[in-house]
Parts: structure tokens; sequence; C-alpha cells
């Protein structure tokens, strides 16, 4: 948990195109500090499902997304349902992750946490 929270409070930069994606063992280490609760899908991006017990709190937790979204320039996918959100991460300008996704995740999991 304290890599985690070493994550989150890293600034979260966000790429401005120029450099590969993460692959390999930079990409699990990162993920290996974020934690098991996050998805790596096909080395391209995160996705992790967080459940509420019902739809108020699960819009509400949406809406401290999108605004830490507005806050720090890194635009997450969220789909809202009943007593669900699933955030998906990364980085369009590469079309795969950068660290910043990393630190934006582990950013939404202390959201989640307060």
């Amino acid at each position: 948990m304290a890599m985690q929270c070493d994550l989150a409070s890293r600034e979260c930069v966000p790429c401005r195109g120029g450099i590969p994606p993460l692959r390999g063992e930079e990409l699990n280490e990162l993920h290996r500090a974020l934690g098991d609760d996050w998805e790596v899908v096909r080395e391209h991006h995160l996705e992790r499902t967080f459940r509420f017990p019902d739809f108020r709190s699960a819009l509400a937790f949406t809406n401290r997304v999108g605004e830490l979204a507005e806050e720090v320039g890194h635009h997450p996918d969220i789909h809202l349902a009943w007593g669900k959100a699933r955030v998906t991460v990364w980085t369009h300008k590469i079309d795969g992750l950068a660290e910043a996704d990393f630190v934006f995740a582990a950013k939404v999991d202390a959201l989640a946490a307060a």
C-alpha cells in the first residue's frame, strides 16, 4: 500500500507524445506499485470497477473523478451504472500506457477511499 500512496502523491503530468508506451518490466513494476485492483488490459490501458451501494453514490464518485480529471488534465473513460463505475485510463497521444496513467489511477483510488 505504501507504494500505491507514493504513486498518488506524485504529480500527474500528462504525456505530450513522442515516447513509446510502457511495456514489459517497467509496466509490471508500475502495476505492482498500483496494486491488483486495477487490471492492465493488453498492455494498453488500465481498468477498474468500483462498487457502491446505490446509483447516487456511484454518480458522486464519477463526479469526483471528473473533477480530478479536469484538475490534472488527464481524462479517463468512465462507465456509470447502478452501484458501480468502471474507470478506464490510457494515454491517447501514445495509444498506450505512460507513468501518468498509473499516477492518475492511484489518485482515483484515493478518491474512492475518502
